[in-house]
């Protein structure tokens, strides 16, 4: 992980792999800024959903028992979202470089659309 120093405290960097496996070890809250339909047509599983444009830094939970690391679909309004967080008090927030993109072009899983039916489906880059 990249960290960065900001004005109002520092910013953490992580790679889709260092949240996939601190995800699955379960020592973060994977909180998804996207908006309600893209979370809806894909996501990665078990995190949560807070849009970037309802968003209140203060209605999260603290980071004493797990890290909080946020993800958009390219790393943009995770960051700015991160730097709303810093502005509410939070002296150390994290958000994943790349977005969701970087995620699937890592080869994670994740639950997609089957194009054919519309129902949810397991997805996996292959090769």
């Amino acid at each position: 992980m990249k960290t960065e120093s900001t004005a109002n405290g520092t910013l953490e960097h992580w790679t889709p792999q260092e949240v996939a496996e601190a995800f699955a070890r379960d020592e973060i809250v994977l909180i998804d800024v996207r908006t309600p339909q893209e979370y809806g047509f894909e996501r990665i599983d078990g995190a949560l959903l807070a849009p970037m444009q309802a968003f209140d830094a203060r209605h999260l939970p603290g980071q004493e028992a797990k890290r909080i690391v946020l993800h958009c679909g390219s790393g943009v309004r995770s960051k700015k979202v991160a730097e709303m967080c810093q502005q509410a008090g939070f002296d150390r927030i994290a958000h994943m470089e790349g977005g969701f993109g970087a995620w699937k072009e890592a080869g994670l899983a994740y639950t997609g659309t089957d194009m054919t039916t519309g129902a949810p489906k397991q997805m996996q880059k292959s090769g």
